[in-house]
């Protein structure tokens, strides 16, 4: 019996390492997601599943939404420098 729950402990570790760091973060915000609706602190499982906290679920403070327009440095009625390459057919 107490080999069997020693076993049963060693597969849930390992699981566990395999999920925090070998899973891609997609699925890794999933699992913290689901461990949060179950009750558990997201900034817990966010640190042990190696996400930002609050990613992805839209609060807007992992700054993945925030991102800047582009800079120009061309004026407004001039088109921005392009490079063409020309090829000739022979």
């Amino acid at each position: 019996m107490w080999q069997t729950i020693i076993v049963a402990l060693i597969v849930a570790a390992a699981v566990l390492h395999f999920s925090t760091r070998y899973l891609p973060a997609g699925m890794r915000r999933a699992i913290v997601r689901g461990l949060v609706r179950c009750g558990l602190d997201e900034a817990k499982m966010s640190v042990l599943f190696k996400i930002a906290p609050g990613c992805g679920s839209g609060c807007g403070s992992c700054g993945s939404c925030d991102t800047p327009a582009p800079k120009t440095d061309a004026p407004a009625g001039d088109k921005p420098n392009k490079r063409v390459i020309m090829m000739v057919q022979r």
